[in-house]
């Protein structure tokens, strides 16, 4: 597949004529030369977002079977792309070839996992209320819900995963699942990628002939195009994933609104690891060596990166330090995405390094090219981390901290001090028990997800994944962005009270045609 710099606009290819990019490849520190992408207009995402409204009603009256082989076809099309998908994503993000094969499968099989969800059905929680008209004092009408689509999505690529959270990723997945058509923003990371993906959504609409404006692909140069998309009338829900300034200020801008709307984005996070000291003595240099890679993988190019490890101070914990410290040292330098966050990363490293209290113990080996970063690794003790708020902020790429508590009592305050995070990790034995009975309620109010005895880094597609949590980690803690509830956060209910039969919705038929598990008068059943 060719890549010729294009937007992708419903059924059509249009070249930007606002600032030309070129896609860049952090590895050499050079740009790709060809093709030179067109920044599009205020006009092209008006245009887009025309396009999706127009196509909403039709595509979300769509047979479910239809939607779900949509995803499905989508995912067959993405695989077919073979080594030239990888190849050009290797040359864009600097990711090693397995990484991205991996997440190319991760991209697959999310897609085809919600069109699974579709086909049964269970996200549209048909619920049905029998009337009661003899009940006293007054009677109760014939009441059904079901949940529908909200409408046109606006999908923001992410830096990090160039497949499995970009233009095919899980907000596109989910948005698409749900009945919404879908305009994403490409990242400035990875333009040709996204145009080879998304050449293949366009395509396969096409082949189904779905409503034209089900799919559009858009390059912005600056915040303006990002900006007009989240304020278009016609979008109803906003995907992100980055930074918290970029999320935030999308948040100000969907608040704005004649009509607000909803941001779920996913945007900081350092991923606490507690060291109990059962474990810390039973088994730390394996906990140590564990840590440091999950810290390392990707560059630290990762929202679970464990950015901070919390634990009682004692001749254990010193063994982890001296452990982590001298397996991190033989940590080769890794090339980031890009040197925006490869200049960022220095200087939140520069930071942490400046701050009164706050002790380098290991740095990787050199970096030998232009965007490479060195993993670093500091520690603190409790009394500097509550006193000074920069410690909390993220630093995006293979850097943590270990702080030091004097007892059992300051690491509890130490959880309690936290703000939200996507995870928290709890590395415990048996004996320590007690003292984990203490800590998970706490973390239950501050992370999304908590693990025991794991690494917070590897996010698995699945049911019961949560990946989300309370603010700054993402903008709305009853959502997850990865897993097959994140379709909830395009729907909502609607109640059909005393519908005739010729206008009830297939969902809530009698004779339920589609044959869905529904709630009937408060029982689950296929009736």
């Amino acid at each position: 597949m060719s890549i010729t710099g294009a937007m992708l606009i419903g059924r059509k290819a249009v070249h930007g004529e606002e600032k030309p990019l070129r896609a860049f490849n952090p590895a050499t520190g050079t740009d790709i030369a060809e093709p030179v992408f067109g920044s599009g207009s205020v006009a092209h995402v008006e245009l887009a977002c025309e396009l999706a409204r127009q196509a909403f009603d039709p595509y979300r009256h769509l047979p479910l079977a239809v939607r779900a082989e949509f995803l499905d076809r989508i995912a067959d099309g993405i695989t077919a792309l073979g080594d030239a998908l990888i190849e050009r994503a290797n040359q864009e993000s600097g990711l090693p070839k397995a990484r991205l094969e991996g997440e190319r499968g991760r991209t697959t099989g999310q897609l085809k996992l919600f069109a699974q969800v579709v086909r049964a059905g269970q996200w549209l929680a048909a619920t049905l209320d029998s009337p009661l008209p003899e009940r006293k004092p007054l009677p109760r009408s014939d009441l059904r819900m079901q949940k529908i689509p909200l409408g046109p999505v606006a999908v923001f690529g992410a830096s990090n995963f160039p497949l499995a959270f970009s233009v095919a990723g899980g907000d596109t997945a989910a948005a698409l699942a749900a009945g919404c058509p879908v305009v994403v923003k490409a990242h400035r990371a990875h333009l040709g990628t996204s145009e080879m993906v998304g050449r293949v959504i366009q395509r396969v609409a096409q082949e189904m002939d779905l409503p034209e404006g089900v799919f559009s692909l858009i390059v912005g140069a600056g915040n303006s195009v990002g900006e007009a998309l989240v304020a278009h009338p016609a979008i109803k829900a906003v995907g992100f994933t980055g930074s918290r300034a970029g999320g935030t200020s999308l948040m100000r801008v969907a608040a704005a609104r004649a009509e607000p709307i909803p941001v779920y984005a996913e945007m900081s996070s350092i991923n606490p690891v507690f060291l109990l000291p059962s474990a810390l003595a039973q088994r730390g240099a394996s906990i140590a060596s564990g840590f440091v890679d999950s810290l390392v993988l990707g560059a630290g190019q990762f929202c679970t990166n464990p950015g901070l490890a919390i634990a009682v101070d004692s001749d254990a914990l010193k063994d982890f330090v001296a452990t982590a410290a001298g397996a991190l040292s033989g940590k080769p330098a890794q090339t980031m995405l890009t040197s925006g966050i490869h200049a960022a990363y220095e200087e939140g490293v520069g930071k942490l390094a400046a701050n009164k209290g706050v002790e380098a113990v290991a740095h990787g080996v050199d970096a030998t090219g232009p965007t490479q970063a060195r993993a670093a690794l500091f520690v603190t003790d409790a009394q500097t981390f509550l006193a000074t708020p920069a410690l909390e902020d993220e630093v995006f790429g293979p850097a943590s901290t270990i702080v030091r508590c004097r007892d059992e009592a300051e690491l509890l305050a130490v959880a309690e001090h936290f703000a939200g995070q996507l995870t928290a990790t709890v590395q415990m034995d048996s004996d320590d028990l007690a003292a984990a009975k203490k800590l998970v309620p706490i973390l239950e109010r501050k992370a999304g997800r908590i693990l025991v005895n794991g690494f917070p880094t590897g996010v698995e597609v699945s049911h019961a994944m949560v990946h989300g949590g309370p603010f700054p980690a993402t903008s709305d803690s009853r959502a997850t962005s990865v897993g097959t509830t994140s379709i909830e956060r395009f729907l909502r209910p609607v109640c059909y009270q005393d519908f005739p039969a010729g206008l009830l919705p297939e969902a809530l038929a009698d004779g339920n045609p589609l044959d869905l598990w529904r709630r009937r008068d408060g029982e689950i059943t296929r009736s």
